[in-house]
């Protein structure tokens, strides 16, 4: 059980990428849309690629968008609206008409006039009431259909126009009395039946909606079907409109009955064996070109993290809207592994990751081509992250690459541009505008995975940060040592291709731990005074080397990053301290030195900027020592010193040539040669 249990420990970074791995590939396969995929591509008015097609199963021709759209239409058109009636409201206007009117015009008149003129009242009520009044005024089309109710009776049909709205009840009184010759006395009936007449219409909301819903409930999707065996298309035959619809049809069923069906489990294992094997790739190619990013569990996390969080947003954008699709920032993922890793790694992920999401968008082999250029743009443009105008230009180039390859396949598709989407190429804007998101994710990424980026690296490089100035002012000499080696650093990364930027900090952060005793170094020993005269040789090489373990913790205590402390751990790998060593040795010539005790921690540098470090920190201290230097003695020092450290082994770790090293011996050589280059003596 111990062993089994050491086994594991042993083993648990294995472990873990295993279940990392694992458990993105299950979700990745959960968001993969829930049905089969159709095995032939096929586009409206191109011809039929593949061989004859016979119809595989009886099925069902689908009606199209267009079809359903224009039947919905027509139904709503056509849809009846539902009033409900009061009975009871005519006969009591009337009464009460006969009452008023025997009130206030009776009296004025003969009895003749008097009878004609009632008469003529109880006229406009029955117009008024013949079809009803409303209660308020609706905002129906004057020929739509209606049906008036009496409870769950209907009683009267007719259009929206029959139906008397308030505003128009003058016009109707106006019109019986012109129709008699009574317009004398309009202002009288206007004034007696502005009391009188009540509303007796009221709509049925309800009902008229649940009526409208039954009617489209009631449309047929289907207009014919296709027997088992039927030719539906022949090889080279183009795609007309119908042809498409049936094959359409086709689809549809097929991929409703492969999912819905026995064969369920099977596309589903299918679905997880493509996306395990595109995981699998990426690993594998960690694994053999980038294997310190796949030793690391925080970074291969990372890079996972966000190849899944890729493939969630452009699923949700797929669900809710499929034609948003190109809004979706994929080249923000290059971007990222750019900044954090190289630009290799970036386009292989972002290849990968592409072809995953082929699973999921319409015209998966437009948008795959669209995606992939547009990748390859972006890591052969984007240079430089930390200077905010490359961002904007590589993202205009981007953009520019969108819209170019978009209108090439229109054409392709459409043969014309007479219908070209231009509301698409605003899409393809505000994917570019998304892209520029990217600066503060990347800020967000630093503080969630403990990564670095240029654009940290920046900052960290400024001579005016609180540690820098601390490090000037308590040790001038050493701040004016790292200066020195960051310049000698930052020309030999270039010129081997390993990260200047990284290098350049590191150099300036390596020494950091001088600070706690900082009088110990000859470079700050101003005053000609050196304590170590006071000091046993053991105790002098002791304080020496300390200054790496005091400058891990500063580094610590302010925040810097794993990568940068890398540098102040390395710089001096396991070498020793050779002054103190041989003065021990001359102190007591009878008695065996333990080197160990003069020798520094460790560990040894274990990438090319780190090495590339040791090299510059030791030819620019010892360089102090040169005494009249020409070219010649210039050679020879930078040889020794680096020779020496390839004999004690300090590079085995690191990946770094024998031809790098080479390079970086000139580079070395010819900036000493400048540094101290003679002068002509000028006379006084």
């Amino acid at each position: 059980m111990k062993d089994f249990i050491n086994r594991l420990y042993r083993n648990h970074s294995l472990i873990y990428k295993g279940l990392l791995f694992i458990f993105t590939t299950f979700l990745i396969v959960h968001l993969f849309p829930k049905s089969g995929k159709f095995k032939y591509n096929f586009e409206k008015g191109k011809p039929w690629q593949s061989e004859n097609l016979y119809a595989p199963f009886d099925f069902a021709i689908r009606k199209t968008e267009a079809e359903i759209s224009e039947e919905k239409r027509i139904i709503k058109e056509n849809s009846i609206l539902y009033f409900d009636l009061n009975d009871s409201i005519e006969k009591s206007v009337m009464d009460s008409y006969s009452q008023a009117f025997q009130t206030h015009l009776s009296d004025s008149l003969n009895h003749f006039q008097a009878q004609k003129l009632k008469k003529v009242g109880e006229d406009i009520i029955s117009e008024l009431y013949e079809y009803g009044v409303l209660d308020e005024n609706y905002d129906f089309a004057y020929d739509q259909s209606i049906a008036i109710l009496n409870g769950r009776e209907k009683i009267q049909d007719g259009f929206y126009s029959n139906l008397i709205s308030h505003n128009e009840v003058t016009p109707i009184i106006n019109k019986v009395l012109n129709q008699n010759d009574l317009l004398e006395h309009k202002t009288a009936f206007v004034s007696l039946f502005f009391d009188l007449i009540q509303p007796n219409l009221t709509f049925n909301k309800g009902f008229t909606q649940k009526v409208l819903q039954d009617d489209l409930d009631g449309i047929v999707y289907i207009r014919g079907s296709v027997v088992k065996g039927t030719l539906i298309i022949s090889k080279g035959e183009v795609i007309d409109v119908e042809k498409y619809q049936i094959l359409k049809s086709l689809q549809l069923e097929y991929e409703s009955q492969v999912w819905n069906e026995a064969d369920y489990n099977w596309v589903l294992f299918a679905y997880t064996l493509l996306v395990a094997l595109a995981l699998l790739m990426l690993l594998l190619f960690l694994m053999k070109y980038r294997y310190e990013v796949f030793e690391n569990n925080t970074k291969v996390t990372f890079i996972f993290f966000n190849i899944s969080l890729i493939i969630f947003i452009t699923t949700l954008v797929v669900n809710y809207n499929s034609k948003y699709i190109y809004i979706v920032p994929i080249c923000i993922l290059p971007l990222i592994f750019k900044a954090f890793f190289d630009a290799r790694l970036g386009l292989f992920s972002h290849v990968l990751t592409v072809l995953l999401i082929g699973f999921i968008v319409p015209n998966s082999y437009e948008y795959m081509f669209l995606q992939i250029i547009a990748g390859i743009v972006t890591i052969l443009t984007v240079s430089e992250l930390y200077k905010r105008a490359n961002l904007f230009i590589s993202v205009g180039q981007i953009t520019l690459i969108y819209i170019i390859a978009y209108f090439a396949f229109f054409v392709i598709h459409e043969g014309s541009v007479e219908d070209l989407k231009w509301e698409t190429f605003i899409w393809f804007i505000l994917c570019g505008l998304a892209t520029l998101f990217v600066q503060p994710l990347i800020y967000a990424y630093e503080k969630l995975f403990g990564l670095v980026s240029d654009v940290s690296l920046l900052e960290l490089s400024d001579t005016n940060s609180k540690l820098l100035k601390e490090l000037a002012n308590q040790a001038p000499g050493t701040f004016h040592h790292s200066l020195n080696v960051a310049n000698l650093a930052e020309s030999s990364a270039n010129e081997i291709g390993a990260n200047a930027m990284l290098v350049r900090v590191g150099a300036l952060y390596h020494d950091i731990g001088k600070m706690k005793h900082p009088t110990y170094y000859t470079e700050n020993q101003a005053t000609g005074i050196n304590p170590h005269d006071e000091l046993s040789s053991k105790e002098s090489a002791r304080i020496i080397i300390n200054h790496v373990i005091n400058g891990i913790e500063i580094a610590k205590k302010h925040n810097l990053p794993d990568r940068v402390i890398d540098f102040i751990r390395t710089h001096h790998g396991t070498s020793v301290v050779y002054y103190f060593y041989m003065q021990e040795k001359k102190a007591y010539p009878d008695i065996e030195i333990d080197k160990a005790e003069f020798s520094y921690p460790g560990p040894k540098p274990f990438s090319k900027e780190t090495a590339i470090l040791m090299m510059c920190d030791s030819i620019e201290a010892a360089s102090k020592s040169l005494k009249e230097p020409t070219s010649t003695k210039i050679e020879a020092f930078v040889e020794n010193i680096i020779n020496k450290q390839i004999e004690e082994g300090q590079f085995l770790n690191a990946n770094i040539t024998f031809k790098e090293i080479e390079s970086i011996k000139k580079v070395l050589k010819h900036k000493l040669a400048n540094i101290y280059h003679l002068r002509i003596e000028y006379p006084e």
